[in-house]
């Protein structure tokens, strides 16, 4: 179950959700609604593309692994691991966008709350300001850095209360699928992987 900010207590597709994209240098987002805590396992799909399907060992409510639903990636996929994977939305340039959140971010966020109260609140929230610093060559070669003199509070513009005025949970906007969904969406990747094996076995065995 997605929480309210003040609520949280540890560090957190569809085609249509508009998501957040994060940029090298500065980034701003005004942080709205509820956290979505869960975890996600990410596995090859067509054209070599990872798609996330939800752990289902984890329990949203009480973020905890419970192992109470039948998690079929586990079935499948006994040796592959899942990982944090929270999401929130956001105000950005006057959009609502889900944002998924960077877990050291995130943390920073958590740290900053402690003196300047909840991001969330309409009247006295306050701006996400942070830095996205590369550290390396490679993609995951980054780092957030909140910057905590940039996050002051104000109170939200009409037009962006407007924005929020029918902003839906996110358990609305990315429901928790069911083992039986899971496994079909499982059986339907698995089965193009087959495909593209036996197109490769053709081709290899029909030469000439």
């Amino acid at each position: 179950m997605a929480i309210a900010f003040n609520q949280h207590k540890g560090a957190a597709q569809k085609s249509s959700i508009n998501t957040f994209q994060y940029v090298d240098g500065d980034n701003k987002f005004r942080l709205v609604g509820d956290i979505l805590a869960r975890y996600v396992y990410w596995i090859k799909g067509e054209n070599d593309k990872n798609i996330p399907l939800e752990c289902l060992s984890f329990d949203r409510n009480s973020e905890r692994f419970n192992n109470v639903e039948k998690d079929w990636v586990r079935e499948y996929y006994p040796d592959l691991k899942c990982g944090w994977s929270y999401v929130t939305q956001c105000i950005d340039n006057g959009q609502v966008k889900v944002v998924n959140l960077k877990k050291k971010l995130w943390e920073q966020i958590i740290t900053a709350a402690e003196d300047l109260g909840d991001p969330t609140d309409p009247e006295t929230g306050w701006d996400v300001c942070f830095k996205r610093v590369k550290t390396g060559p490679l993609p995951y070669n980054v780092e957030y850095q909140l910057q905590a003199l940039k996050c002051k509070p104000r109170a939200l513009t009409d037009d962006e209360k407007a924005a929020v005025a029918d902003l839906k949970s996110m358990d609305d906007v990315m429901p928790r699928p069911t083992p039986d969904a899971q496994k079909e969406l499982l059986d339907r990747v698995r089965g193009a992987e087959n495909e593209a094996d036996d197109e490769l076995l053709d081709a290899e065995f029909n030469v000439g």
